[in-house]
């Protein structure tokens, strides 16, 4: 496989910042006191970084980085229609991880509640994102049948999910956590 280090750094750049997404969350919520209000820095955020930077390369700049064929630049509603719905639904999926993590910390405490939103949100999300992208949105383009390997891959997947719910960590209760024995004090000796 031949990939540039750039989509690698990006890959890994999305992973961290995915990855702490939640615990952000989390924290965020715990201390404004309200998940919406987490949610509505999670907007500001997102004004920020997906509203001024592309504005700043687009409209001040007149250098955007990312066009592949100028011929194909336009503002046209339809165009403009599918980065709004790509936009919504970004925006429901963080919704939604916020009410699944303040359900979860209802149910299973402050610390292991967030602990499970996430892997179960980015193991479903794979799977779903390939069935997407085959059916959906191919737009005309032919697949060969998926191999044997592919769906052993969404199970594994799935699988992934279910271990995850089934075996989350749980938290150490302090007030009935062991105490260590006492160990009586060791008086060197002494050998002629």
């Amino acid at each position: 496989m031949n990939i540039k280090w750039t989509v690698l750094a990006f890959i890994a750049g999305a992973a961290l910042s995915w990855g702490v997404y939640v615990p952000f969350v989390h924290e965020a919520t715990s201390k404004l006191g309200s998940n919406l209000r987490a949610f509505l820095m999670v907007g500001v955020a997102y004004f920020l970084v997906a509203v001024l930077v592309p504005g700043i390369f687009i409209f001040l700049l007149k250098n955007d980085p990312t066009v592949r064929n100028p011929a194909l630049l336009n503002w046209n509603f339809g165009s403009l229609a599918w980065g709004l719905g790509a936009g919504i639904s970004g925006a429901v999926g963080a919704l939604c991880v916020i009410f699944a993590t303040r359900d979860a910390v209802s149910t299973l405490g402050p610390v292991v509640g967030p602990l499970i939103v996430a892997p179960l949100v980015f193991a479903g999300a794979p799977i779903i994102n390939t069935i997407a992208s085959i059916t959906i949105f191919a737009h005309g383009k032919k697949f060969e049948p998926p191999s044997i390997s592919f769906y052993i891959g969404l199970a594994v997947a799935a699988a992934g999910m279910v271990l995850v719910m089934v075996n989350k960590p749980k938290t150490v209760d302090v007030s009935k956590a062991p105490v260590a024995p006492s160990v009586a004090p060791v008086t060197p000796t002494v050998t002629n």
